[in-house]
Parts: structure tokens; C-alpha cells; sequence
């Protein structure tokens, strides 16, 4: 009888309905889940290919969506957001939030090494799997666009964005100034609500931002009083 793992990546139905992507071409699927320890010793192509395409996939994605969520956003704010939203540990967390270890092939050393466990294996199969899906919907972006936003990207209100109260306390700082926050607003109902909030700088209002929390909206009115000081010193 085969294994339970052995089956799983024979037949991946399990994981198709999870990410709602049926393969047409399984050999795709095996080859993003297959690691060159396992071709170190059995036939065929392991995912390091699929992985380069799928990084560059994915780095298209994100930029285009924070490109748009963010219209004030500068190039590098852009640049340190997309780079925390598709690091080791960000990717690694959707390769485990969706099991792929379960259908990852190791040679035997890299197995009784820990492989299956290891972040930077599960960030790589994380991105073969978007290259696989992307080749395997011919080339047809918007498939692996819908896994990328679903499991990766997400809310734009839950993104982890930058510390921007962190940047514009040292700042204010750096001039021997405060800031604080005041909740101006809260709407709408109570499993959906959107606060907004003022910061005050010195006591004087310099910015507001809206959020589906109090943290997302100071983050946003922040964010807002870096934008008014960088136009006011340019």
C-alpha cells in the first residue's frame, strides 16, 4: 500500500480545493514541490526554475497591487512594504497555513535533516507553486494574481505595514517635539467598524487617517503627517 504522503503527491485534490486551483498538468505540481536533494538520487526536475519564475510572478503581483491600494505611498515605502509582505517568514507561514510540506519530496538526507520543516525550503515551494500555477493556466496571470491576493496579500487594511508612528515619533523627536493621537470618529457597525484618528504634533493637528482599528488608523494618520512634512521640506 502506498504511503498517506506518497498518494498525497500522486493526487492533490486535497490541496487543489484548498487553494481553489485545479492542476492540468500534475508534473508542474510535482516539480514545485520537489526539492534537487530528491533528484540527487530519483529522476526529474526539481523546483529551483519554477521557483525563479515564481518569485518574479510574484514580485509583479505585489507591486501592482500596492501600487494601487496605495496611491500615496513613495517608491520606498513601496519598495520596504512588498519586501515585508513576500519575505522567508511571510511565505513560509502560507507554505505551512496550507500544508505543502505534506506534498514536498526530500532526498533522504535533507529529510532526516529537518528539510520539511526548514522556512527557507517552504518560502521556495511557496514561490513554485505560483510559477507552477502561473504556467499551468497558460501563462494567464490572473490565476496565480487570485492565490497571490488570497493567501499572501489579503486585506489591504490587515497588511503589515511600515511602523510609521515609530518613523514620525523619531522625527518629531529629533526636534525635541510630541506627538499624540485622538480617536475623531468611529462608524458603522459593530462587526465592521471604521475609526479615524488625528495625530497631533506639538498639540496641533497634522494628520488624520481612517481604519478598521485604531492601530490600522493611527498607522494611516501617521502616515498622512510624514506625507505633509515631506511636501512642506521639498
Amino acid at each position: 500500500m502506498k504511503s498517506a504522503r506518497h498518494t498525497r503527491q500522486s493526487a492533490p485534490a486535497e490541496l487543489e480545493e484548498r487553494i481553489g486551483y485545479r492542476f492540468r498538468d500534475r508534473s508542474l505540481f510535482l516539480c514545485a514541490m520537489t526539492h534537487s536533494s530528491y533528484i540527487n538520487e530519483h529522476d526529474g526536475t526539481c523546483y529551483e526554475r519554477l521557483e525563479f519564475l515564481g518569485d518574479a510572478v510574484l514580485e509583479m503581483i505585489s507591486s501592482a497591487f500596492l501600487y494601487e491600494h496605495f496611491p500615496d505611498m513613495r517608491e520606498g515605502e513601496m519598495t520596504r512594504l512588498r519586501a515585508e509582505l513576500v519575505c522567508e517568514a511571510a511565505l513560509s507561514s502560507v507554505a505551512k497555513e496550507l500544508g505543502l510540506a505534506d506534498y514536498l519530496r526530500l532526498g533522504r538526507g535533507e529529510e532526516a535533516g529537518g528539510g520539511r520543516k526548514k522556512p527557507s525550503i517552504l518560502c521556495d515551494i511557496t514561490e513554485s507553486l505560483i510559477g507552477a500555477i502561473y504556467l499551468d493556466s497558460g501563462r494567464d496571470v490572473s490565476e496565480a494574481e487570485r492565490f497571490v491576493k488570497q493567501f499572501i496579500l489579503k486585506d489591504p487594511e490587515e497588511l503589515n505595514y511600515p511602523d510609521t508612528k515609530s518613523l514620525l515619533q523619531e522625527q518629531v523627536q529629533k526636534e525635541g517635539g510630541s506627538v499624540s493621537y485622538e480617536l475623531v470618529d468611529r462608524k458603522g457597525p459593530a462587526h465592521a467598524p471604521v475609526y479615524t484618528v488625528r495625530v497631533l504634533i506639538n498639540g496641533t493637528a497634522a494628520g488624520t487617517g481612517q481604519g478598521k482599528s485604531k492601530k490600522n488608523a493611527e498607522q494611516a494618520a501617521a502616515r498622512s503627517a510624514l506625507e505633509l512634512m515631506r511636501h512642506q521640506d521639498g
